[in-house]
């Protein structure tokens, strides 16, 4: 394992990675970084606690968008079953705006989750 420094949202941050994977774990840094300094400098939203769980809130719910809208490609035969989360179905897509819009409320004027 390396130990990686990276800084997000103007603090550091010791952080383990496999070897090979540092490119990998920087692209994830950048994007949490970028995710929260603009929830930031928004200006509704000041302590950094509630900056990273809107920020993972935002990131989840876009993987699951993408997740929703590019189907996987089944796997090969010969390769073994690896496990997948299960697509989104209506419901489960109408309870997760249903929660997005609850928390929005709860935020109040705090600012919006997306």
């Amino acid at each position: 394992m390396k130990q990686i420094e990276v800084h997000i949202l103007q603090q550091s941050y010791l952080l383990s990675c496999p070897e090979g994977h540092e490119s990998r774990l920087l692209e994830a840094v950048e994007r949490v970084d970028t995710a929260m300094t603009r929830i930031r400098d928004a200006g509704k939203v000041r302590a950094r606690e509630r900056i990273a769980v809107l920020a993972a809130l935002n990131l989840a719910f876009e993987v699951a968008d993408r997740e929703a809208a590019a189907p996987v490609a089944p796997a090969p035969a010969a390769a073994p079953a690896l496990h997948q989360e299960p697509a989104l179905t209506d419901g489960d897509e109408q309870r997760l705006r249903h929660l997005v819009h609850r928390l929005d409320e709860a935020l109040g004027d705090d600012g919006r989750l997306l």
